[in-house]
């Protein structure tokens, strides 16, 4: 049957909570200062609500305790509470974790929180995984880099109709060149995983709960302990920093030290400083009075032994010492107060309860078991509802005034009981650690918080009974905890700190102090704490080795390569089996570009551990920037079969498809990543490129759009924004996107390139070539921004530039395709025909289908005279190509240079007044002059023609071929047609709008 509650409605814990508050003495001010700040409007203008406050003093002053009833009073104005203390904050992550747990019991499940933070250990557990923004190098010549290459061919068309949309496959080589540019922009990868995700998603969770109670306070006790990990984290969420922190959250510390005077100095206006002092005489009355202890000489007793300390006073007053003689007053005031609380137990198991739980740091029913006497099986309650017991959720603890009092009698008045003691906890610690490894792999028990608690528990018990002989197994403990990350560390050196002061053993106590002080230095805290732990010489070969592959994986998150490797290199020489130091290796090489050196690091770590998703994933992706994509495909997928979760594997197996051609697979594969982790950048800018190559520029838009706004700093996705708003046309935004990537990333080369090749197509030809320049001058591969430098060059008609620009790009990569076919056409424009048809034929033996080449070659046989050489070529294009109207002029052409006009008059007259005939077409103002000129000699001026020609815009590139197509008519026999083309080609190249050589 359910239980219900008392008959008027209330549960036992609100009656429990009743009682203590009409037990609770003192501190009246405080109550009412906190209870009515809860009355106030947090948004008002005027005297809004307070949300920081700061409470202070000394230990046992009663700062818990005024923590516990200003949380029953916030309860009673409807507010939803949680707080922490220093066992929950090791990390700025458990103690959110532990604050979600709390507010989650009254509130309901808090699914973005959760969500984040499975994320977050995931991206945690896969360390290979690079940060999302991480362009792999070396990649193969993708379909964006081929779509700018082709672009950057300028065959956009030379001659009408024949342009981007229709050209076959532009050269790899141009490709190549240009990923190997955007390679600058990739982020290195760093160990672990965003916090920042986890932090919003808190926040998050904070605003919806404001908005369905009017108050929720987070209250952080003993922060002169959990500030070392929180401080700087709650300061940047008090600043809005992981987005709008809302107004209804009240925020209250308790510390023995007052806040750090220079950080915390931009708050000194808002917080509401609350000092403790020592109970007035007149309180520690009233609360032994509350008490029933009334008589004075027993009063003035406990007035004198506690000093008002309310802790003591407590303790006193709950002994109900019946005279004065018995409270006493010698020794040491806290030692004497808690041996006659002690004394003053008349149940022998109570009193042996109590003495024998204080060995234990933290208490829950199943230690409570472990440590006290048989016969105490129905005392945990009872020992919880002491006044010296506090804590929340499922551990307690003594206050450490007490304990600390309690352990110091025990170790002194039995050394071998204290001992056999600890040692029996220690068992219980670590069968209890037994049967939670039994439901993990080995490689992830040191993952599993329970785990780790379990062992951190037992260690400290073991320490405890003999500290010098388990020193040596601590420190390897420590050096397995560092490869948890900081907070593992920090939790792993607390537990050691709390054994050396429990024991007061001086070589303990000198290995947590340097640990502390390793973990409290600024930059790299954990690699500080692997540093020092080397220096003692009694570590294992294997934990030795474990502690270079740490110390060698936090060089290379810092950007020491050459350290990292010394370092793996000793760790692999000491543990040749040790599958995380070869699989780190292996990172450090495949970042570096050791591609083969990588994958024989990650195949050896697999040979010793063929479950290791993280090397599996990793030599997937060493094979992918190795251009074996299906190789990268197979071992992605592997991977993907140990851990489908892993949304980094399924991105990167992504970008493996989409480099293989295979765009629907590769969406497929990215889109299940983002549906696994919304805020991934990565994935969400990877599909927009992949969108962006199979020419969905919209939808590739919005995506690199939604990666912005996840990283807003994100240059490598700006930059291929832009290059999706130039291949749509949009050359200002273009612009906008690449600068704005650039101010970023002032090295990044070729979202400069990028920008230079966006103004080259806008005809800012000036501002093309400063920046073609400035990315030549980079030290990085520069073949591309020589190339397009020289297409803009061309395009001003600065043509012996152009040709030497183009030849500076064959000299560094003689196989590059496109810069012969380009400098074949600056030949050609410049009007050396001969040297265009060498280039030309270059360009074709290293590709046979480059159909732009051929082209060329076609118009360059046909401007020499070698007319079945001309034929010949254009014939293969159309077959390849189909008869565009761009082809039919060039053979049309071809004709009438071979026969002349008139045997081909019908044809023109067919060609220019049907196939070319509405103006929408890139042709049509070619057309129209070129009917004047062919078909209408009496008709309309010359000089009204050429003006009509400008007027209609036509498309730049027929604007540079126009004068050569004149010119081989004017070459025809000295014939009306060959005068009248002769002077349209001079009014052409001599109009104002006609662009000349800058």
């Amino acid at each position: 049957m359910a239980k219900r509650a008392g008959r008027d409605g209330r549960s036992r814990g609100e009656m429990m909570r009743r009682r203590a508050r009409a037990q609770f003495v003192g501190r009246r001010e405080q109550l009412s200062l906190f209870a009515d700040n809860l009355a106030r409007d947090p948004d008002a203008e005027e005297h809004p609500a307070e949300f920081l406050f700061h409470v202070r003093g000394v230990g046992g002053v009663g700062k818990s305790t005024l923590l516990r009833q200003w949380r029953e009073s916030a309860r009673r104005a409807g507010a939803l509470t949680a707080v922490v203390d220093e066992s929950d904050a090791h990390g700025v992550l458990p103690a959110m974790a532990e604050l979600i747990r709390q507010l989650a019991a009254h509130a309901g499940p808090l699914k973005e929180f959760d969500r984040a933070a499975e994320q977050y250990q995931r991206d945690l557990e896969a360390a290979t995984e690079p940060l999302p923004g991480d362009v792999p190098q070396d990649m193969a010549p993708s379909m964006s880099s081929r779509v700018v290459a082709q672009a950057a061919l300028g065959a956009a068309s030379l001659i009408p109709a024949v342009g981007v949309a229709t050209a076959m496959a532009s050269p790899d080589a141009a490709a190549q060149g240009l990923d190997r540019l955007r390679s600058g922009a990739r982020t290195r990868r760093g160990r672990g995983a965003d916090t920042g995700g986890v932090s919003r998603a808190f926040v998050a969770e904070l605003a919806r709960l404001g908005e369905r109670h009017p108050w929720v306070v987070l209250f952080f006790d003993t922060w002169e302990q959990t500030s070392r990990s929180l401080d700087a984290w709650l300061r940047t969420l008090l600043q809005d920093g992981f987005g709008p922190f809302p107004t209804n959250v009240i925020v209250v510390l308790a510390g023995r030290d007052a806040l750090d005077e220079r950080a915390w100095a931009p708050f000194q206006p808002y917080v509401t400083d609350v000092p403790l002092e020592v109970f007035t005489e007149a309180e520690t009355r009233a609360l032994l009075a509350a008490r029933g202890i009334t008589d004075p000489e027993v009063t003035e007793a406990v007035l004198r032994l506690s000093m008002g300390l309310p802790l003591l006073v407590a303790l006193l007053a709950l002994a109900q010492p019946g005279t004065a003689v018995a409270v006493g007053a010698d020794g040491d005031l806290v030692d004497t107060a808690v041996e006659r609380f002690v004394q003053w137990i008349t149940d022998p198991v109570q009193r042996a309860t109590v003495l024998a739980c204080a060995l234990a740091p933290q208490l829950n029913a199943d230690i409570f078991t472990a440590a006290a006497p048989p016969e105490a099986g129905g005392l945990w309650e009872w020992l919880c509802g002491q006044p010296f017991v506090t804590g929340h959720g499922d551990f307690k603890r003594y206050h450490p005034v007490v304990r600390a009092s309690m352990v110091r009698q025990r170790r002194a008045h039995s050394p071998q009981g204290w001992a056999a003691a600890h040692l029996a906890l220690a068992e219980g610690h670590a069968a209890w650690r037994a049967t939670i490894a039994g439901t993990l792999p080995p490689r992830r028990r040191w993952d599993d918080a329970r785990w780790r608690r379990h062992r951190a528990d037992e260690t400290y018990h073991r320490l405890c009974a003999h500290p010098a002989a388990e020193l040596p197994a601590a420190l390897e403990g420590a050096v397995w905890a560092a490869g948890q990350g900081f907070a593992a560390l920090r939790q792993w050196t607390d537990m050691l700190d709390q054994a050396a002061r429990d024991t007061a053993d001086a070589d303990l106590q000198g290995w947590a102090d340097r640990l502390r002080t390793a973990l409290s230095g600024g930059d790299g805290p954990v690699l500080g704490a692997l540093t020092a732990l080397l220096t003692h010489g009694a570590l294992s070969p294997t934990a030795r080795a474990r502690a270079h592959a740490e110390r060698g994986w936090h060089l290379y998150d810092g950007e020491d390569d050459e350290e990292a490797l010394a370092e793996l290199d000793r760790a692999v020489a000491l543990d040749p089996d040790n599958a995380d130091a070869r699989t780190y290796r292996g990172e450090v090489h495949r970042w570096l570009g050791h591609l083969d050196e990588a994958i024989t690091d990650f195949t050896t770590a697999l040979g010793i551990d063929p479950d290791q998703a993280n090397a599996l994933a990793a030599r997937g992706e060493a094979h992918r920037r190795a251009d074996r994509y299906d190789e990268a495909i197979t071992d992605l997928t592997a991977a993907l079969e140990l851990r489908p979760d892993d949304a980094w594997a399924l991105a990167s197996r992504g970008q493996a498809h989409r480099q293989n051609g295979d765009y629907d697979q590769a969406i497929a594969d990215l889109t299940a990543a983002v549906d696994l982790n919304p805020g991934y950048a990565w994935a969400v800018a990877g599909r927009g490129e992949t969108h962006r190559l199979a020419g969905r520029y919209d939808q590739a838009i919005t995506d690199f759009t939604t990666a912005i706004g996840l990283k807003p700093e994100y240059a490598w996705a700006l930059a291929s924004r832009g290059q999706a708003h130039r291949q749509n046309g949009d050359y200002d935004q273009a612009i906008a996107d690449l600068t704005a990537a650039v101010d970023i990333s002032p090295g990044f080369t070729w979202a400069l390139a990028e920008r230079g090749e966006a103004h080259r197509l806008a005809g800012r030809y000036d501002q093309a070539i400063t920046d073609f320049t400035t990315a030549i001058g980079r030290p990085v591969e520069n073949v591309w921004a020589l190339g397009s430098r020289g297409q803009a060059l061309a395009q001003m008609g600065r043509y012996d530039e152009a040709v030497a620009d183009l030849t500076a790009c064959l000299e560094l990569r003689p196989d590059y395709g496109w810069a012969l076919f380009s400098r074949g056409e600056a030949h050609r424009l410049a009007g050396r025909p001969d040297d265009a048809i060498t280039d030309f034929t270059a360009a074709l033996a290293l590709d046979p289908h480059e159909v732009m080449a051929r082209y060329y070659r076609g118009v360059a046989h046909r401007q020499t005279r070698r007319f079945g050489l001309a034929r010949e070529d254009f014939e293969r294009v159309g077959a390849a190509e189909g008869d565009t109207s761009g082809l039919l002029l060039d053979l049309l052409l071809l004709d009438t240079v071979e026969s002349g006009f008139d045997a081909c008059a019908a044809r023109w007259t067919e060609f220019l007044t049907g196939t070319v005939s509405t103006p929408a077409d890139v042709n049509a103002p070619l057309a129209a002059l070129l009917r004047v000129l062919l078909l209408e000699p009496e008709g309309l001026p010359l000089e009204e023609a050429v003006d009509r020609f400008y007027a209609g815009e036509p498309d730049e590139d027929v604007v540079w071929e126009t004068p050569a197509v004149l010119a081989e008519l004017a070459a025809l026999d000295n014939s009306p047609l060959a005068r009248r083309a002769l002077r349209c080609h001079r009014l052409v190249t001599g109009h104002p709008a006609h662009p000349r050589p800058v």
